[in-house]
């Protein structure tokens, strides 16, 4: 674009002498070769000084081959930040000869590399933009913004409301913060409307400047505090619209005499602004508007065409640079300018740390020179960087000044600094041999540490190789080191995804080791995704090709691929894509979606998953009409057996249903017993259940079943009868309890006409009134129930009852009518230890022995311990 003006600090053309000059002082010529000083005079020829501390430098980053047919001051243009794509519109709404042509929207990559091509077929646009995610925003005069891919997709649109629809679009912004890239648009009625974030989209409407009439001469968005603000100029006022209010500002110490604003930049980060003013004043401070940091006389009074900021992260240098249609001039707090005469029509593109301007022919980055670069390449340096590149080159030449440099880094105990300087420097480069040659000085320095981590270095160089990839002409992607931290390595492999870039981007995962999900997964998906969208290929051709590549990758999702085919309109593609998807939980819902409900039935089945079964069966029923319903059901017998139990608990009388087509006459009986108990109340409703159950049973042919129902209606009714002739509560409850409760409340002979009518035998009768009479404590009737005939149980569960109830003297009339097998069990529980071992003794039995002796404890039953010992040596003998 031309070389730098003359300048009275050009670093090659100051008048100094021929010794160099050190950080402090002068050195001698003997410790500091001559080489050293002139070395590096082609380096920094590009070199411009801005003030006493600060070079810029401009070097070309592509030579563009785009082949315009437009000058770049008749389109719209818009170029995305970090090394992002360029968009131009063609602006035939502007040139009344050209008003019947249809537009064109080119996009290119950063080094001119055509992506995308379209007729333009809508409204008149106003402004350009390039959201944080690469997609490029297009604001009509209607107030719509139209919203398309990197690759000319159309992606979606929306409105800036009805409002801007009927006032119309004078002009518009897009600007990016914390939340994510916003709008700003203002109307024919001289109103701002903007959103903070164009994928939550909500719109504001700022408040009104009182007496504006005119549009005003600049306005910028500046964002405070997480919140968008716009500034505008009227004539020598400001004015700072927030949500809530239009406040006037004043500019401290902004020269006098100034009548208008026409210019306004806001930086990168959003923390300063340059205001370029009608007396030829810029005006530079903090985006607070609070603090001035400088102000600088151009003495030029036209209004330029673009004031961009242009500072290093973290730097305390700031700098402005301004662009006519044939001057670029970069001014800062210095009383000096750097100034470029530009051949062609430029466009300035913000960055982080510097500014990128291209033309017709050459696409270039401007910058301040980073403080390692400088350090090691300014002329006449001593810094410890500076002195091992000199080294590193001298050992190649196999000289004994390498040794000379060495010594002279080591004696001031810098050489771990110089190790550094070297690795950073190389960061900030852009020609691939300069980086080598200071890698290889880092790399010469590192042979005499003893323990320099190895990582800044071995980072350093992989984040070199990623840049200058990307760097590629072919790629056209830009990024600068500072830029490349700030995007993230994840960042960047999405921007290469979304430009198709799939080898390069598996090719970088692999060579920096990324897990398979953060790299080559994730991108091999994405590769998938797009392969589904080629409407040109079979369905099988794409599926075969997608697996063979993706194969058991970990981290990828056969189900989000098609769903992705689906969303194309691919039908059949997504359910064969599906088909290598092991895990059904995400087969079936895409499934259903796709309105497959049978199919997904199928492999919710095949997963064993009762949850997701349900989940189809729940769809299904909503689906299909209910015999539909029921016949799908048929045919899949693990989902009916499920859907039954859910009937069970949630739908009963589909249960039913399902229970009547099948035909199912013992489930039928089965539910209506539950529902007797379950719905009904009223004993005839209960009884009515009943009989329908035993009905249902006998066509099942479980006579069981029916003769048992039947029972139950006639003790339904027996229990009501006893209800109202004893009162008490009889109804539910069991036939056993029913006897057990007539017998506690001393109605024997009801009892006994209950447990013949419904033929109880007579040792479950016997243990019924036991138990019963042992609980009221009635002893005598219990004796007298003992004797009423012979006890079909024995007499041993007679004494056990009562030594339940802790009355041993009841038990010992019992004891003795136990039967001998069971004689010594009974003394034994009541305590009888002595006679329980003669009965033992007699009976010749050694596990009756055994207990007894077991229970012989003390003194007391010392006696019949040894008798049971000798009964068992006599037995012995014989």
């Amino acid at each position: 674009m031309a070389a730098a003006a003359a300048s009275p600090r050009d670093p090659h053309g100051r008048k100094r002498k021929c010794r160099p000059r050190a950080r402090s002082g002068w050195v001698s010529p003997r410790r500091f070769p001559a080489a050293v000083c002139t070395s590096m005079d082609c380096y920094t020829a590009n070199w411009n000084p801005l003030g006493d501390s600060a070079f810029y430098r401009k070097y070309e980053l592509y030579s563009m081959d785009w082949d315009l047919k437009e000058e770049l001051r008749d389109c719209l243009v818009a170029a995305a930040p970090y090394g992002g794509p360029i968009a131009l519109l063609r602006n035939p709404w502007r040139k009344e000869k050209a008003a019947s042509v249809r537009p064109v929207l080119d996009i290119y990559s950063a080094s001119g590399m055509p992506l995308a091509s379209l007729l333009w077929k809508s409204g008149p646009v106003v402004s350009l933009g390039w959201s944080a995610e690469e997609e490029l925003l297009c604001v009509q005069e209607d107030g719509a913004v139209l919203v398309y891919g990197l690759h000319g997709d159309f992606r979606r649109h929306f409105s800036m409301g009805n409002e801007v629809l009927q006032n119309r679009v004078l002009d518009a912004r897009v600007f990016h913060t914390e939340f994510g890239s916003g709008v700003a648009i203002l109307t024919g009625a001289h109103r701002f409307t903007l959103s903070a974030n164009v994928g939550d989209l909500k719109l504001r409407r700022m408040p009104e400047v009182p007496g504006l009439q005119s549009a005003p001469s600049c306005w910028t968005v500046l964002c405070q505090d997480r919140v968008a603000h716009i500034l505008l100029a009227v004539g020598p006022d400001l004015y700072l619209l927030d949500h809530a209010a239009c406040s006037a500002v004043t500019l401290p110490g902004l020269a006098p005499g100034v009548s208008s604003f026409l210019q306004m930049a806001v930086s990168f980060t959003y923390r300063h602004l340059a205001l370029f003013t009608d007396t030829g004043y810029i005006w530079m401070g903090t985006a607070s508007l609070k603090e001035k940091l400088c102000e600088f006389n151009c003495n030029i009074r036209a209004a330029p065409k673009q004031m961009v900021w242009c500072s290093r992260p973290r730097s305390k240098e700031r700098a402005v640079v301004v662009a006519w249609e044939r001057r670029l001039m970069v001014v800062g707090d210095a009383s000096e300018s750097i100034q470029f005469v530009l051949d062609e029509d430029s466009y300035l593109v913000p960055e982080l740390d510097g500014v990128r301007i291209f033309s017709r022919s050459t696409h270039e980055f401007l910058h301040e020179v980073p403080a390692a670069s400088e350090e090691i390449f300014k002329i006449a340096s001593m810094a410890p960087g500076a002195l091992l590149l000199e080294a590193q080159k001298e050992y190649e030449k196999e000289s004994q000044k390498a040794d000379e440099y060495l010594r002279e880094i080591q004696e001031l105990g810098q050489l771990t600094q110089a190790v550094q300087q070297c690795i950073e420097a190389a960061g900030h480069e852009h020609q691939p041999d300069m980086q080598k040659s200071l890698l290889r000085a880092a790399s010469f320095g590192k042979c005499f540490l003893d323990r320099f981590p190895p990582d800044s270095f071995v980072h350093m160089c992989q984040d070199l190789r990623v840049l200058n990839a990307v760097r590629d002409y072919h790629i056209g992607i830009p990024l600068t080191y500072s830029q490349y931290k700030q995007l993230t390595i994840q960042v960047l492999l999405d921007r290469l995804v979304l430009r198709r870039l799939y080898p390069l981007a598996i090719q970088i995962c692999e060579y920096l080791r990324l897990p398979e999900v953060q790299g080559v997964s994730r991108i091999l998906a994405h590769w998938a995704c797009y392969k589904v969208q080629q409407k040109d290929v079979s369905d099988e051709d794409v599926a075969r090709a997608i697996n063979q590549k993706l194969g058991d990758t970990p981290g990828v999702s056969y189900s989000d691929i098609a769903a992705r085919a689906y969303g194309c309109g691919r039908t059949e593609l997504a359910i064969k894509l599906l088909e290598y998807e092991p895990r059904s939980g995400e087969q079936v819902p895409l499934l259903l979606k796709m309105k497959r409900s049978k199919l997904a039935l199928s492999k919710a089945i095949e997963s064993g998953d009762t949850d997701l079964v349900f989940t189809v069966l729940l769809h299904l029923k909503n689906e299909l009409n209910r015999g539909d319903f029921f016949m799908t059901l048929r045919n899949q017998p693990m989902a009916l057996s499920l859907y039954r139990q859910f009937c069970k608990h949630q739908e009963l009388e589909t249960l039913k249903d399902l229970y009547n087509q099948d035909d199912n006459h013992q489930e039928l009986g089965s539910f209506h017993i539950r529902a007797s108990y379950a719905a009904e109340e009223r004993i005839e409703g209960r009884v009515a259940a009943l009989q329908t159950a035993a009905d249902a049973f006998y066509k099942a042919k479980n006579e069981f079943a029916a003769k048992a129902t039947e029972d139950q209606m006639r003790l339904l009714r027996l229990q009501r009868r006893l209800e109202d002739e004893l009162g008490g509560q009889f109804l539910d409850l069991s036939l056993h309890d029913t006897v057990t409760t007539l017998i506690l409340g001393g109605h024997n002979k009801r009892a006994e006409q209950l447990a013949r009518d419904f033929r109880i035998p007579d040792k479950r009768l016997w243990w019924l009134k036991l138990t019963a009479l042992a609980d009221l404590e009635d002893w005598e009737e219990l004796e007298k129930f003992s004797k009423s005939k012979k006890s079909p149980i024995g007499y041993l569960p007679f004494v056990e009852i009562c030594i339940k109830q802790h009355n041993k003297y009841e038990a010992k009339k019992y004891a003795s009518r136990v039967g001998p097998e069971q004689k010594v069990k009974a003394l034994l529980l009541v305590g009888d230890v002595a006679q329980a071992a003669d009965v033992a003794i007699e009976h010749r039995n050694e596990a009756e022995l055994s207990l007894v002796l077991s229970h012989c404890t003390g003194a007391t039953d010392g006696a019949t311990a040894d008798k049971i010992q000798r009964a068992r040596a006599q037995a012995q003998k014989k």
